[in-house]
């Protein structure tokens, strides 16, 4: 018999029931003493059946309404309700029902309206009848008890401001009933700290049951484990251990007593699947692990209902929680919170954009929180161009997993590109070079103070390329095996949780090679050089790859393990052999943009006009650095200079000049003061900022400041020589580059389409080309403005280099810094006016050339009075796309006569000379 859709729903819903500890019965067999939880079907009420009456221990508690598969469930709400609160035939209970469950066996929808404001959500399954009988017996929900939090207090400020902030907002959120909330704050400001904190009063004051603390690799799962030993409350002389059962999951068993589970999402991804995990897969980051096939769905597991967590805390958020492991998250009817460095668009959209807290890099080492980085680039021409092997020549073959040898003659020319080392190609002598180069220039460029080289952390390809690493570190600085160690997963000789102890707290290791173990999350703090000898595709994967360097120590600690280490840790230093810092991926970059211009010039500059972001961002480095090395004692002189403002207050003030959001706020700020409810308009965000920057300018003005600054950092300054070596070249971009240049050629593309009617300039170039001559200044302003703005949010330079990136070739002046006007050389380009992009200045120049020949081959040439007029003409529509007359009131042609100097050169040709340069030099 061919069931209909409403009885294949019933079906399921029956199936659900079952499995979740409810007995199924009919109105007729009704049993209420038949099993703590019974559910009877088409139980009357006064207004109609309703599908399913849930009873637990003989009292009618909930109403189940089923539909067929496919029905939205929302406007189903108001029927549950109404059943809910009917009165109910052979039941003399006239209290409304608590618990509403909608469902169509795919969907389900619950409600509690015991709850404040209650809000229906969407939940894997039913709940089990022990579940809600435990409810009905608390004086209050879990969200009531969350709406009365007592307010978070900073006691003897123990708490950054940054986590006090998260702390308190997120429970804002939760009071609010925000199902999910994002953390986000700069690697090493405590988001696990924080994080603990929060889950102490979730335990203390919301009477939580039971949180699940969330990772993605056994080795941050331990990590975890550690910070919540180590934790003491601040209004508890007790460890956070004594108070509360932490549990971290080894095996599928979760004991019953346990308030948090430390899990990796891929153990609890085979605990709800019910299979045995592979050990292997809780060593290796959810980011390396290849999903191949449909993935398997989590089915429900009755040792682990929906209900066994009231939280769920993701750490590392922006890779734990997509594809095959979201499932996880939408198993538990659970708050769920995320914590990461590196949000991106998918972390957002995950956690419904309910940003709790937002603390970037930047902000972190203007607070002295995290330490900024220098870059210094090795390139050589192999990682670079690649090689080429002749036919008939005999060479090492390699096992890429038992790196077995074996001699053997090509049988062909091998040419292989710079992508293709040390994965398809092992070339000995570049990683030789590559790591000779570091060996010469750490101690004498990038740490020159230093009798021993700082911790670093060498990022390889694979185990294979790892192991051709050490080899030779050990050989080009001449040491032993202590000197350098793998620390990946494979590691058989030594645990890596061993390696990593000795890396952070003993002499040796001082140089530690790892494939992804300690890309992301574990914490280092003396680490002060990140050497990349393996590219990167994901811009967040890179960020929280940089993570691990910015960790602060003092000094004390610091010269535990680098003996010669004269102050805290100050920057870290970003050693690149591979262009990662140059491929379009990151979103943060160096604070430092002026690296050859001492501290003192940079602050005269300021003085004397200098307000441009470079000068004042690289003046915030500095003084962020100098904030980590002096001493209290100097610390209050500065402050009594500057009555009462501390050095790491002026950093964010020069920080704040250039941050669009801080311009907005200050702009509402005198708006509120002078004109309450005018809007804020550009030119008063405008206004704002230059306010911002003359803030925090003015400072700098006090000669007593300036030579205490100086007289300060003579006796703390490192000198830092960031001068390339060993013939360094241009970088080339990565794969990540190639996909990322795809797309945004595609989004111009669409830009191009989707605004050619629009813009007077496209409607030109696509309909009217014999109108070029007519293109304005104006004209062209409002295309890049357009281009710039959502959704496109494009530069001619980002555009620029990704046409360069797939076609080299092709394109010119990929490295030079972009004019407005170069932007018609992009669209030229694109349409096939140009078979080759490059600059407008170019494509100006080269017309004018031919301009000037083919009139000068003529009977009369151009007098020198006219080229110079001609020349300056050139000049002006190279940056503003055409000349007019009016533009001769203005430099350089007033200081040349003007109109009358110009009619004096040409006379009454001067219009035709006028029009034919437009119409020529634009062709």
């Amino acid at each position: 018999m061919t069931l209909t859709p409403e009885q294949e729903a019933r079906q399921e819903i029956d199936k659900m029931l079952k499995s979740f500890g409810w007995t199924i019965q009919d109105v007729k067999d009704f049993n209420p003493v038949a099993s703590l939880g019974v559910a009877v079907r088409e139980f009357q009420t006064t207004t109609g059946p309703a599908d399913y009456l849930l009873f637990v221990n003989k009292e009618p508690v909930g109403v189940v309404e089923a539909k067929k598969q496919g029905v939205p469930l929302s406007p189903v709400e108001e029927q549950t309700k109404r059943y809910s609160t009917s009165g109910f035939k052979w039941v003399n209970e006239d209290t409304p029902l608590r618990f509403a469950y909608e469902s169509t066996g795919v969907e389900t929808h619950f409600t509690d309206y015991d709850d404040p404001k209650y809000r229906a959500r969407e939940v894997f399954s039913f709940h089990r009848p022990e579940t809600l009988a435990e409810w009905l017996k608390s004086d209050a929900t879990l969200r009531e008890r969350l709406k009365v939090i007592p307010h978070f207090e900073n006691p003897q400020h123990k708490f950054r401001a940054c986590q006090e902030s998260a702390i308190t907002q997120l429970e804002d959120s939760f009071a609010a009933n925000r199902p999910r909330a994002l953390v986000q704050m700069a690697t090493g400001s405590g988001k696990t700290y924080t994080a603990i904190t929060s889950i102490y009063r979730l335990l203390k004051f919301a009477k939580a049951k039971r949180v699940l603390f969330l990772v993605d690799t056994r080795n941050l799962g331990e990590q975890a484990e550690q910070e919540f030993q180590a934790y003491t409350p601040a209004d508890d002389q007790r460890k956070f251990t004594e108070l509360y059962n932490v549990q971290r999951l080894s095996s599928s068993f979760i004991d019953s007593s346990s308030q948090v589970c430390i899990s990796t999402i891929q153990r609890m991804y085979s605990i709800l699947r019910g299979e045995e995990l592979d050990e292997e897969a809780e060593s290796v980051s959810l980011n390396e692990i290849k999903q191949t096939g449909k993935p398997k769905e989590v089915a429900y597991n009755s040792d682990v209902p929906i209900e066994m967590f009231d939280v769920v805390i993701i750490d590392e958020c922006h890779r734990s929680i997509y594809n095959l492991w979201k499932q996880v998250l939408d198993y538990f009817d659970a708050f769920l919170v995320g914590l990461t460095a590196t949000p991106d668009s998918r972390t957002y959209a995950f956690f419904h954009q309910n940003v709790v807290s937002e603390y970037p890099h930047e902000q972190a080492v203007a607070d002295g929180v995290n330490v900024g980085y220098d870059v210094f680039l090795i390139e050589t021409e192999i990682s670079r161009q690649g090689g080429h092997i002749e036919a008939k020549q005999f060479v090492d073959k390699r096992s890429r997993d038992t790196r077995e040898k074996r001699w053997e003659q090509l049988d062909e020319d091998v040419e292989y590109s710079g992508k293709q080392l040390d994965r398809d190609v092992v070339n000995p002598s570049q990683i030789r070079t590559v790591i000779r180069t570091f060996k010469e220039n750490i101690q004498s460029s990038i740490f020159p103070d230093r009798q021993e080289v700082p911790k670093t952390l060498i990022f390889a390809k694979t185990d294979s390329h790892a192991d051709d690493i050490i080899r030779t570190v050990r050989e080009e600085f001449d040491e032993g095996n202590e000197f350098c160690k793998k620390v990946t997963y494979g590691n058989q000789d030594e645990k890596p949780a061993s390696v990593l102890q000795q890396f952070r707290t003993a002499y040796n290791p001082r140089i530690a090679v790892t494939v992804d173990m300690i890309a992301t999350g574990t914490d280092i703090r003396p680490l002060e050089c990140l050497l990349f000898m393996r590219d990167v595709k994901s811009k967040n994967y890179f960020e929280q790859m940089k993570g691990r360097g910015t960790r602060i120590i003092d000094f004390d600690d610091l010269k535990k393990v680098t003996p010669s280490a004269t102050s805290n840790k100050t920057h870290f230093v970003i050693v690149d052999s591979v262009g990662v810092t140059k491929s379009i991926k990151t979103d943060s970059r160096p604070l430092e943009r002026k690296p050859s211009t001492p501290l003192k010039d940079l602050m005269i500059s300021v003085v004397m006009g200098a307000h441009d972001e470079d000068t004042l961002t690289s003046l915030a480095a500095r003084l962020a650095r100098l904030n980590k090395q002096v001493s209290e004692e100097e610390k209050n002189s500065l402050e009594a200079i500057t009555e009462g403002k501390s050095l790491s207050s002026v950093v964010t003030q020069l920080l704040d000049a250039y941050n669009p959001q801080k311009h907005i706020d200050k702009a509402e700020e005198i708006s509120r003061a002078e004109t309450p409810g005018e809007e804020i308009t550009p030119a008063k965000i405008e206004e704002a900022k230059q306010k911002l920057i003359a803030d925090a300018s003015s400072i700098f003005f006090n000669p007593e400041l300036r030579n205490f600054i100086e007289d300060v950092r003579k006796s703390h300054d490192q000198i830092i020589d960031t001068v390339n070596i060993d013939r360094v070249l241009e970088v080339g971009w990565d794969a990540e580059g190639e996909d990322m240049a795809e797309e945004i050629i595609s989004s111009f593309r669409k830009f191009l389409q989707e605004k050619k009617d629009e813009l007077v300039a496209l409607q030109i170039f696509y309909d009217q080309p014999y109108r070029r001559r007519e293109l304005t200044f104006q004209m062209i302003k409002e295309l890049n403005q357009a281009l710039s703005k959502p959704p496109y949010n494009l530069a001619t330079d980002v555009i620029w280099q990704s046409y360069a990136r797939l076609d080299e070739n092709s394109v010119k002046g990929s490295a030079e810094k972009k004019m407005l006007t170069d932007i018609v050389s992009l669209v030229r380009y694109e349409l096939k006016i140009d078979k080759e992009l490059a600059p407008y200045a170019e494509l100006v120049n080269r017309n004018f050339k031919q301009l000037v020949f083919k009139k000068n081959a003529g009977p009369v040439q151009f007098t020198d009075q006219q080229m110079s007029w001609l020349r300056m003409i050139k000049d002006h529509i190279i940056s503003s796309v055409k000349f007019s007359k009016e533009d001769l009131d203005f430099a350089p042609f007033n200081a040349h006569g003007g109109i009358g100097g110009i009619y004096q050169a040409f006379g009454e040709e001067m219009d035709a000379v006028i029009e034919e340069l437009n119409e020529e030099l634009a062709a």
